[in-house]
């Protein structure tokens, strides 16, 4: 089972790429994030139409997180929200059960974390309390002993070795040490962090802004990650980094990042 995280940046402005990586890379599941739409203005045909069932939580101009799965994989068990906050109306988290005849389920999900700038507005605060409340969703979906692929735009930048200029982003809540430590959080709940279990090298990156020249002078950040259980561990085969895709025509300022399991 291929699992492939991607904020888009826009799915009405980023369909061509999206139709064309899933005619050449064909992922099993694709958790997208910043869809920037509400439910009923997703491009649900045309992703229908290239063989992939699609669930989404929108949200008008902003945000906005959808799953697509190919047949013959199916979804259950939809859940839109990140448990926690009832109050909480941005559209950030969706969760499902993906299985298939002779591949054993995975609940899946895809994550919008919150950005959290500036630091000294109630963005952060937000942030921080987001990711307390996925810590405490991921222990409960842990404590199942199912596998589990938490994946999505993070927002945060683990270590220094995952910026190519980390000093730039020491003040950005991105970066700071309490977003940082309340991602290695999750890895303590039992989580594993993909990318890195699989290449452990320096220089690998998700995120390249639009100024400055970030894409050309490679100055990018490693925010996008697919976090597995235990269970989802053990059938860890691989993960990549589409980087190639950044190259293209108005791309996403992300790209995506695919995690390969075995299918029990």
């Amino acid at each position: 089972m291929r699992i492939t995280t991607w904020n888009v940046n826009s799915i009405k402005q980023r369909l061509p790429h999206l139709l064309g990586f899933l005619d050449e890379a064909k992922p099993d599941v694709v958790c997208l994030q910043e869809l920037k739409c509400q439910d009923e203005a997703f491009p649900r045909a045309e992703v229908e139409a290239a063989g992939y069932a699609v669930e989404t939580l929108g949200q008008k101009a902003y945000n906005g997180v959808a799953l697509l799965v190919r047949a013959p994989l199916a979804m259950a068990e939809i859940r839109r929200g990140l448990p926690g906050d009832a109050a909480d109306e941005q559209a950030r988290y969706i969760e499902a059960v993906v299985a298939g005849e002779g591949t054993a389920p995975v609940r899946v999900a895809s994550i919008y974390l919150p950005n959290g700038n500036p630091v000294d507005s109630p963005k952060y605060p937000y942030k921080l309390a987001f990711l307390e409340r996925l810590r405490r969703h991921a222990r409960t979906l842990a404590e199942a002993e199912v596998p589990v692929v938490l994946a999505g735009d993070y927002n945060v930048i683990p270590d220094p070795a995952d910026a190519a200029d980390p000093e730039a982003w020491r003040a950005d809540a991105l970066f700071l040490p309490a977003s940082r430590a309340a991602f290695r959080a999750l890895l303590t709940e039992g989580y594993t962090d993909a990318v890195r279990a699989c290449d452990p090298r320096d220089g690998l990156y998700t995120f390249w802004d639009y100024q400055a020249g970030c894409w050309p002078r490679n100055q990018g950040i490693r925010i996008d990650h697919l976090l597995l259980s235990p269970q989802a561990a053990d059938r860890l085969v691989s993960a990549s980094v589409q980087k190639h895709l950044r190259g293209s025509d108005k791309p996403s300022d992300h790209v995506p990042v695919t995690v390969e399991l075995s299918a029990h």
